[in-house]
């Protein structure tokens, strides 16, 4: 009498080939996972928390969102409760709820969360109004909705371009001023584009 194996029925064939199959896509996965940076340290020492990829909504008493902040890698320091981000984009919601953009090399949020700063080629762009702002440093205080520099600053609306050694701008107010040393370019603007 000899003895024959079965042949083993297709569900057990499927098993293990959803397990093969899986074996593989573990692996694939773990080949996959990007390994953090190293651990950011600076002059305030070394952070409590840092975050990659981060995006970081502000809101206020009432619920409502008024700072959003996206930034490739965000650090915060607790010696000095000052929070460093490296190339943030913002957008600052303003009470009438337009937005505003800001964007900078570098920001730093103060200890508590205020003011906000953005370090190299900063700019505060007001869609609406059709403006934008460049200057160096550019420091916006979320209690009084006042952003200013203190550095050179050239504005731009449409064509026109008017620079000056500080600029305050009221985000709520939708106001905005440039003092000391003021030069610009004033062509007209064409009636389609300041509309």
């Amino acid at each position: 009498m000899a003895w024959r194996l079965r042949k083993p029925p297709a569900r057990v064939w499927l098993v293990l080939l959803l397990l093969a199959l899986g074996g593989v896509l573990a692996i694939i996965e773990q080949r996959d996972v990007t390994l953090p940076g190293p651990v950011p340290h600076d002059e305030a020492g070394e952070p409590d928390f840092y975050l990659e990829g981060a995006r970081m909504t502000r809101f206020d008493a009432q619920g409502r969102a008024y700072q959003r902040l996206e930034t490739p890698r965000l650090v915060h320091t607790p010696e000095d409760d000052v929070t460093r981000a490296e190339t943030p984009r913002i957008r600052i919601f303003d009470e009438e709820g337009r937005i505003w953009f800001a964007r900078g090399e570098t920001g730093t949020l103060g200890a508590g969360g205020n003011p906000l700063t953005l370090r190299g080629d900063a700019q505060l762009e007001a869609p609406e109004e059709g403006w934008r702002l460049d200057t160096e440093t550019l420091v916006y205080d979320n209690a009084t909705s006042h952003a200013w520099s203190e550095s050179e600053a050239l504005l731009r609306q449409h064509e026109q371009r008017v620079r000056g050694e500080r600029f305050d701008a009221w985000i709520d107010e939708g106001r905005m001023r440039l003092t000391d040393n003021v030069r610009g370019i004033h062509p007209p603007i064409d009636e389609e584009q300041g509309s």
